[in-house]
């Protein structure tokens, strides 16, 4: 028999009966789960996953088990999680007064366009660094995210420094000079901001971050719905109380997301976020200049020289006044009106136009 004949025909059979195959790699299968136990002293793989591979209908049933997926979810996030007390009340006091001026000055339109970005129970400042996200992306999703041109947000305050980032230096959880980018997040009761990673390709790590006001929790890995606003179930509810720091890699910063919840923030809370860009990090288009921002009524205007009708529509008018004009009056006109409305008027005061017409 042929080769390709015989190809053809078991290819066939195959995609009929899918099951024969199985059947027939039965015993094979059964010897390589067996050396797998062995080796593995019972488990499969040891890290409480799926496999994805069928072995036996018990195996299957023991490691898809969803609440021994989130355990193992949940230990892998905490591994990328630190979490230090550095701050005393008495310097939380301090820092939240400087965060009450920070939000008087934005209302006193005192800071650059993109250093202020208002929501909903949840006001941002951008300090350093700022960048696009969410509904601000020309392309949605993971990795279209860019910073803003230099200067287009306002610098990190002073205090910021030495209030903030000095400490933390001395305490060695960051390095010197490790910051370059502070976002002050300040949520309302009810504030929340959806599941993210921050962008990967914008940021380095760690990402460090600083309660203020009231204690409240982080969320990973949950789903956010919307009308009406639903949570699902996270995998890692972190509680953050008032004055201390979390530190995020690995895991936790990278392969999962994080979030506020709604019935998290109870009462007032801010946070001071702590970041460094990365050198290579992607910035919003360099061709136009902030200054000279086109105004929504130039906008409008060549948009309406783009559409094919508009473009059209006064050339057919001028067609249609002129088949008039011939059919009213044998005599030529010296000019032709652009205007509808002049012709329909030219019509009721034919006099006068004609009087118009024998001074020129």
């Amino acid at each position: 028999m042929a080769a390709s004949g015989f190809s053809d025909l078991r290819e066939k059979l195959k995609s009929m009966t899918p099951h024969r195959d199985d059947y027939k790699n039965k015993n094979r299968v059964d010897e390589s789960n067996r050396n797998k136990k062995v080796v593995h002293g019972g488990s499969s793989n040891g890290n409480g996953r799926k496999r994805k591979h069928r072995e036996s209908s018990e195996d299957e049933f023991e490691y898809s088990d969803p609440v021994e997926f989130r355990e193992q979810e949940a230990r892998r996030v905490q591994s990328g999680i630190v979490q230090v007390e550095v701050f005393s009340q008495e310097e939380c006091d301090i820092i939240e007064r400087k965060i009450d001026e920070v939000v008087s000055d934005a209302e006193a339109g005192l800071y650059r366009e993109h250093t202020v970005d208002r929501a909903p129970l949840r006001n941002k400042y951008f300090f350093g660094e700022g960048y696009t996200y969410g509904a601000q992306l020309e392309k949605r999703g993971p990795g279209q995210e860019r910073l803003y041109r230099k200067g287009e947000v306002d610098d990190i305050p002073a205090w910021v420094h030495d209030l903030v980032i000095t400490k933390l230096v001395a305490s060695g959880v960051i390095p010197e000079g490790f910051v370059n980018s502070a976002v002050i997040n300040d949520y309302q009761p009810g504030g929340c901001i959806v599941s993210h990673v921050d962008p990967l390709h914008i940021f380095a790590r760690p990402i460090v971050s600083v309660s203020f006001f009231s204690d409240s929790a982080l969320c990973f890995g949950c789903r956010f719905q919307f009308k009406p606003i639903r949570v699902s179930e996270p995998v890692l509810v972190l509680p953050v109380k008032r004055g201390s720091v979390t530190v995020l890699s690995g895991y936790a910063a990278d392969d999962i997301t994080h979030c506020i919840r709604p019935q998290d923030i109870k009462e007032r809370r801010a946070v001071i976020i702590l970041r460094k860009t990365r050198p290579d990090a992607p910035r919003v288009d360099q061709s136009p200049s902030p200054p000279e921002r086109p105004s929504p009524l130039k906008a409008k205007r060549a948009h309406r020289r783009a559409d094919p009708d508009a473009a059209h529509r006064p050339r057919v008018l001028e067609m249609d006044k002129e088949e008039n004009r011939r059919s009213s009056s044998s005599r030529p006109h010296r000019r032709n009106n652009s205007s509808e409305n002049y012709w329909r008027r030219s019509q009721d005061s034919e006099g006068s136009r004609k009087v118009k017409m024998r001074r020129h």
